[in-house]
């Protein structure tokens, strides 16, 4: 059964779900009863592409790999070039839409409003976008609802590590008393590498140098993009709906080796720690650097990697950890959801 899927946006993560669709499409198939179709991108920087009878995956890939853009790409009968995001939302017959813009820590545009265009079409929408997701979920899932459409996000918390489908699925039956975590692997890097001498700023220009932090970082030193994650947790796991007011945030900007080096000496290691816990007046959230004691499995986690715990009242805690970014791990985070759909489970 084929699944037709329009891309909007086509930076990495874009790239990765082409990629693995272009080297392992037929055996996904053979697993999994379902063809995916690419049969649209559309992307600001790079341009746009629309074949109602399906794009060459590779050719995309080579179009982009030789000439940074889709320019490149064949002529061929049917193909139609230059369409904007939302002619491509409305217009190519996708079954579902895949939205990999950029996260806007402000207001969640443009993603935010190529969700509601495609939900409002009664077209399902997979994404790795953070904002529209932490900032107007139930508005979102409403929209879905009315209209026949489904939304799914796996990759907006910890990229292809799949916390998400496991609170839905694996936890279900407890209640979730709290969630604690390390969840920007960008931070964790840095203070890894802090560790072993370096200083803050030498650090992050590492960080840089390997594809972890953007040239302006500040989302992910300043805890934007942890506080971020929370508030989706806390919309879709524990079932309550908070503002980015009720999560208090720092970040480790000002951390020093001196600050390690105490931590160590004390037994402890300084991360940056994403929380949720309830309290006598409500779920409260928190995005801040603590010295965690090497007793604490969070203090092992090192690098560019993710971690979450969540305090269960049946299972205990139960802790996942995995990669929080990459081309391919992000991308499979859009693959397993575009498999759901079509499996129609969740």
């Amino acid at each position: 059964m084929s699944h037709k899927l329009a891309l909007v946006g086509f930076g990495t993560v874009g790239q990765g779900l082409v990629e693995i669709l272009a080297e392992k499409g037929a055996e996904i198939e053979r697993e999994t009863g379902s063809a995916f179709q690419v049969v649209a991108i559309t992307d600001t920087v790079k341009g746009a592409l629309y074949d109602p009878q399906g794009l060459d995956l590779v050719g995309v890939l080579e179009s982009v790999k030789e000439g940074g853009s889709l320019v490149g790409y064949p002529d061929r009968p049917g193909l139609i070039r230059g369409w904007d995001s939302f002619q491509t939302i409305s217009d190519t017959g996708a079954d579902t839409i895949v939205e990999a813009t950029f996260t806007n820590v402000e207001d969640g545009q443009p993603g935010l409003d190529h969700v509601r265009r495609a939900l409002s079409l009664g077209k399902n929408v997979v994404t790795t976008n953070k904002g529209p997701i932490a900032l107007a979920y139930q508005e979102l899932k409403e929209l879905a609802q009315s209209y026949g459409a489904r939304l799914l996000f796996e990759g907006t918390v910890m990229s292809g590590t799949p916390v998400l489908r496991m609170a839905s699925s694996a936890l279900a039956g407890n209640r979730i008393l709290g969630v604690r975590g390390i969840l920007n692997g960008t931070s964790n890097y840095i203070l890894t590498r802090m560790e072993d001498g370096l200083p803050f700023d030498a650090a992050l220009a590492e960080a840089q140098k390997l594809g972890y932090a953007e040239a302006n970082p500040t989302s992910d030193v300043d805890g934007f993009d942890a506080q971020y994650k929370l508030l989706i947790l806390a919309n879709t796991v524990l079932g309550e709906t908070l503002s980015r007011d009720d999560i208090a945030r720092t970040g480790i900007r000002d951390i020093t080796p001196d600050d390690l080096a105490r931590a160590r000496a004390d037994g402890a290691r300084y991360k940056l720690i994403a929380s949720l816990e309830w309290t006598a007046s409500g779920l409260k959230g928190r995005v801040a650097r603590e010295p965690v004691p090497l007793t604490d499995p969070l203090s092992g986690i090192s690098g560019a990697v993710n971690a979450l715990t969540f305090r269960c009242d049946l299972s205990g805690d139960v802790t996942m950890v995995g990669a929080g970014a990459g081309r391919v791990e992000t991308g499979y985070a859009l693959l397993i959801d575009c498999i759901n759909l079509a499996r129609r489970q969740i």
